[in-house]
Order: C-alpha cells, then sequence, then structure tokens
C-alpha cells in the first residue's frame, strides 16, 4: 500500500528549502544534494519538520533525520542498526542498539550509489514492521 501524503508535507518541504538555504555554505549544499538522493532513491518518501527544526524524511515510518552541525551534516537512520551496511556509511552513533547516523564533513564525498540503497532498505523495514504489526492486530 502506497504511503498516504502528509497533511503538512508541502509545508516542512518549504521549511527545508528555507533551512537549506539559510546555511548558505557547504552544510546546505550537502543536505540539498542528500535531500534529493532520498528523493531519487524513494520518489514516495514525504517529508517532515519535527522537533522544532529538524528535518524528517519518511515512509511507512521515519527513515531518517537531516541536521547540520558546525562541522558536520548528520543523517540519523531510525532503523540504522538493523539495516545492512556494506559500504560502511555509518560511521557515528555506532554504540546504540536502534540508530546509526552518518556524519558528512566538509570536502567528503558521499558514495551516492550506496546510500540510496541504503534509503530504500530502511524504507523497506518500515514496511517490514508496518505489515507485521498489522497483521499481529488482524
Amino acid at each position: 500500500m502506497p504511503a498516504k501524503p502528509a497533511p503538512n508535507s508541502a509545508a516542512a518541504a518549504k521549511k527545508i528549502t528555507k533551512r537549506i538555504e539559510e546555511l548558505g555554505d557547504w552544510r546546505g549544499a550537502t543536505l540539498a544534494r542528500v535531500r534529493q538522493l532520498i528523493h531519487d532513491a524513494d520518489p514516495e518518501i514525504e517529508e517532515e519538520w519535527k522537533w522544532m527544526g529538524t528535518p524528517v524524511w519518511s515512509h511507512d515510518g521515519g527513515v531518517c533525520t537531516g541536521e547540520a552541525y558546525k562541522q558536520v551534516v548528520k543523517l540519523t537512520f531510525f532503523r540504522g542498526a538493523a539495516l545492512d551496511d556494506p559500504q560502511q556509511l555509518f560511521n557515528s552513533s555506532l554504540e546504540g542498539n536502534v540508530r546509526r547516523a552518518i556524519d558528512i564533513r566538509e570536502g567528503e564525498k558521499l558514495k551516492e550509489a550506496a546510500f540510496k540503497k541504503l534509503i530504500r532498505a530502511a524504507v523497506a523495514a518500515n514496511t517490514a514492521a508496518r505489515a507485521a504489526s498489522a497483521k499481529k492486530k488482524s
């Protein structure tokens, strides 16, 4: 079943675009590129704006957040610990039982094909969890 559009998706998209523009440096360019890769990987992904200013991408549940700090753009995957990461993109929050993150520093290049696979794997994990939950309820 396709994901239902979030009622505030258009407003969230505008806020994310504004945040990218406000950054105006390598962090904004990195966040914009990552955003495009996420949409390329899953055209049905929804954008949300949560926790007083955090971009979130969701499909059948949260996929990842995108935060800009002084030294890094951090992409935190909600179910990262459960995802295969053969290209070892995850380089932060490795000690947790659930989440994993990718920290991108100025000048670093993201392995784009591997990142898109990770996005698709996160969506598949969300969809499987939602289906399992629905099966338990029926």
